[in-house]
């Protein structure tokens, strides 16, 4: 994990806002989030595992199922994550196994972050700068 300091820290948003904002370019709000927090998810790759640019979040008012919430936003920063090959080669087979291969656990949620993603994080972080 790489943490990018970001003027975004600390602002706060409603949550339907920022989701207006984000999504129509690349974000999704990540599977990890609870009542009181989640992630904006960018997925910068996936062809050696996933490379994501994640921007925490944290409620301050209302909760995440809910129809108002404004949510404070945290540091955003980079994660890896790699997954095991090879665990059944001969079902490799398409739209089958990716329903079934999106289950997977990560070998590794803390992969080493691949050096050329670097400054691809950095323009990413600039951009939500400008737009927010």
């Amino acid at each position: 994990m790489i943490e990018v300091p970001s003027s975004i820290e600390g602002k706060e948003y409603h949550l339907d806002d920022l989701e207006r904002l984000l999504k129509p370019i690349g974000y999704s709000i990540g599977g990890n989030w609870d009542y009181d927090h989640g992630f904006f998810d960018y997925k910068m790759d996936d062809k050696e595992g996933y490379q994501f640019l994640r921007v925490p979040f944290q409620v301050v008012e209302g909760q995440l199922d809910s129809s108002v919430c404004t949510v404070k936003l945290g540091r955003p920063f980079l994660l890896s994550h790699q997954y095991e090959g090879g665990i059944d080669e001969e079902a490799e087979v398409g739209n089958i196994t990716a329903t079934i291969n999106q289950f997977q656990s990560p070998e590794n949620k803390d992969a080493l972050f691949p050096r050329q993603f670097l400054e691809m994080g950095q323009v990413l972080v600039s951009e939500l700068e400008s737009i927010l």
